[in-house]
């Protein structure tokens, strides 16, 4: 395999990765979390905890983390060929996953998510949490698909440009 051909294969797989991803959580801020909102506190609860647990496995974490390490690549790749055509492209693509997927993910929707984990549904506690928890979670949910959306785009159009017709 050439390495123009394994180029396009890793442009290619971020694009994928990034599209599943951003799917994934436009679905949570679309309807998901919506219909969590609209059932009482306790059961809200008790299925994003389920949630958050189920979402612990390896076909999840092989597309939100593969895409991250490509994007690690290709970022590291993107500087040192700046001259190159399609880098600039690639950086910001690589960056939008890396800081508004990744680190926004690590920095904020983890941590609501430990608190969450951490009281019981019926609580009193848990039903103060679960009124903030929504709305914080779900703002956050936000920047994370439209990170992930915005970077299969910039790859989708740097890999359109870099093509032979």
């Amino acid at each position: 395999m050439t390495a123009d051909r394994l180029l396009f294969i890793l442009k290619l797989l971020s694009a994928l990765g990034c599209g599943l991803t951003a799917g994934v959580f436009f679905a949570f801020s679309s309807f998901v979390m919506k219909a969590l909102g609209r059932i009482p506190p306790a059961q809200g609860i008790a299925s994003m905890q389920s949630i958050n647990v189920a979402v612990i496995n390896p076909s999840f974490f092989g597309v939100f983390f593969g895409a991250a390490v490509i994007c690690l690549y290709l970022a590291v790749r993107s500087v040192l060929k700046w001259g190159q055509p399609g880098a600039s492209l690639l950086l910001a693509a690589c960056l939008l996953y890396l800081v508004g997927t990744i680190l926004v993910t690590i920095a904020f929707n983890v941590p609501l998510n430990d608190a969450l984990a951490g009281v019981k549904p019926e609580s009193a506690e848990g039903a103060r949490l679960w009124a903030t928890y929504l709305t914080r979670w779900t703002a956050w949910n936000h920047v994370r698909a439209l990170a992930a959306l915005a970077a299969a785009a910039l790859f989708t159009i740097e890999l359109c440009q870099r093509t032979p017709r």
